[in-house]
């Protein structure tokens, strides 16, 4: 388990309401570099919404968070947008691909949005297509493919941009048993080769398990952190 000196991400007595529903109370933790975090709770508890927080999707009313030593609270939004182009990477239960775009063109998206040269995005590409096993499929729409091999590609387009934090939402919620292990081996190993954070949020005990650390929700409180 990585250090927690090597702190990445501080969340500091977060709250959030939506009208007179308070959905975060006080919700504090931190995430070192390379830690992988399982979100558990109840349905209700407030895990999509802590995680929306995190991407800068949704925005705290109370408390801060702060990536590598930036207030994300504090951005604008043109700011914002870039740190979440850069820093985070984020996979889906329903994948969210562009149906239009091949395989290959779903996980190079992220490179180009950051401008990153051709020849760098051909070779990162490719790297990440031979690592999630879908050569095959690379010139592949969405549509052609089963759900497993679209979260396969899912989590190579969160990657391949080398974020230094993955937020994952059930992300093998719509997923058949054994393509959820596959997923669950597949996020383990490339997160721990990349030295990358996973915050992931899970009714699942098979995906908690292969997080260092659990922190459990209760309507909008951390009940437990193990």
């Amino acid at each position: 388990m990585p250090a927690a000196s090597s702190s990445l991400l501080q969340v500091n007595a977060v709250g959030k309401r939506y009208g007179d529903r308070r959905v975060l109370d006080a919700v504090s933790f931190t995430v070192a570099r390379g830690e992988r975090i399982a979100l558990t709770g109840p349905s209700g508890s407030g895990k999509t919404t802590l995680l929306n927080c995190l991407g800068g999707v949704d925005r705290p009313d109370e408390g801060n968070i702060v990536l590598q030593g930036e207030s994300i609270g504090e951005l604008d939004s043109n700011a914002l947008a870039r740190l979440r182009r850069q820093r985070i990477g984020t996979v889906f239960q329903f994948f969210h691909l562009l149906p239009t775009l091949t395989v290959r063109e779903n996980i190079e998206l992220p490179l180009q949005l950051l401008q990153v040269p051709a020849a760098e995005r051909t070779t990162r590409v490719q790297s990440f297509v031979e690592r999630v096993g879908l050569v095959a499929r690379a010139d592949a729409l969405p549509g052609q493919l089963s759900g497993g091999e679209q979260q396969r590609v899912a989590i190579a387009r969160a990657l391949v941009h080398r974020p230094s934090l993955i937020l994952a939402d059930e992300p093998t919620g719509n997923l058949d048993s054994a393509n959820g292990a596959n997923i669950l081996a597949l996020l383990r190993e490339l997160t721990g080769e990349t030295g990358t954070a996973l915050v992931l949020v899970t009714h699942s005990e098979e995906a908690a398990a292969i997080c260092h650390r659990r922190i459990h929700l209760r309507d909008g409180r951390v009940t437990t952190e193990s």
